[in-house]
């Protein structure tokens, strides 16, 4: 497994405006999408060899994190300074996992993710960020023991969802919803082995809930079922202790498999 990989990765971003000099009184230009900002947009000859680097990232997420051994991944707003509350608890949250002997893997971002990193790093855990490639650059955080940055969103969930034992989400916006719905979603669908889904921040949460119980499952879009796969639990302490018991349980789980898998002659 690699080692630290510290510091800004190049990244796309916005051609400057152009200013007319002629024209005092001119205004500014749109500003021009760089040209491979949208990577999965693009329609042009050759678009079949994006395959390569595509898998180069599954290759390179895979071999890294193959032995990091039970992880958790934690989601949420990278806008969130290191004096909020929510960061200082997801500060403690990954000291405590790591602990633990628990990893913690987080889009390697500030806010949230920079919190969870910075507590199993300074904890002498495992601290993993996989970071992305935006227009609007995002810096990695420092507190990190391994570091990968990916140019593709659906490799980088790939790699979230694989490596995790338990996903603990708290406040965030577009980005930590829609890992919130696809985990919901992919065991729902019971296309992932169920894991624990943990919001931490009952009070950001508890009105999103409220309104899939009172209009989703209402309308019967859902089933009653499907509200029990995710949970809200405020306290690191909490979290962790439902974290490490559905880890011990996976684990005896694994054990009875191995023991009654016979050996190909």
């Amino acid at each position: 497994m690699g080692g630290s990989l510290h510091g800004r990765a190049g990244r796309p971003g916005l051609d400057r405006i152009i200013m007319s000099k002629n024209n005092k009184n001119s205004k500014k230009k749109p500003a021009v999408p760089h040209y491979n900002q949208y990577l999965t947009d693009a329609k042009a000859q050759g678009d079949a060899w994006r395959i390569f680097r595509i898998v180069s990232e599954f290759v390179d997420g895979f071999e890294r994190l193959a032995e990091i051994g039970p992880a958790v991944t934690v989601f949420g707003s990278s806008r969130v300074k290191s004096d909020d509350p929510y960061y200082k608890k997801a500060e403690t949250l990954g000291s405590m996992l790591a602990k633990k002997k628990i990893a913690v893997i987080s889009g390697g971002g500030p806010g949230i993710m920079e919190g969870a990193n910075k507590g199993a790093f300074e904890a002498g855990g495992k601290s993993i960020g996989i970071n992305i490639e935006l227009p609007e650059e995002q810096a990695s955080n420092i507190y990190t023991t391994h570091q990968i940055n990916m140019r593709y969103f659906f490799v980088r969930k790939v790699l979230l969802v694989k490596y995790a034992e338990a996903f603990v989400i708290f406040p965030g916006g577009f980005g930590t919803m829609d890992e919130l719905f696809e985990a919901w979603t992919l065991i729902q669908t019971l296309k992932v082995k169920p894991f624990p889904i943990i919001l931490c921040g009952s009070e950001f949460w508890g009105g999103m809930m409220e309104w899939l119980r009172e209009s989703v499952l209402k309308n019967n879009y859902i089933d009653p079922k499907d509200m029990k796969l995710v949970k809200i639990i405020d306290d690191p302490k909490d979290i962790v202790r439902e974290v490490d018991a559905s880890i011990k349980k996976n684990n005896k789980q694994q054990k009875r498999i191995q023991a009654f898998d016979l050996p190909f002659s």
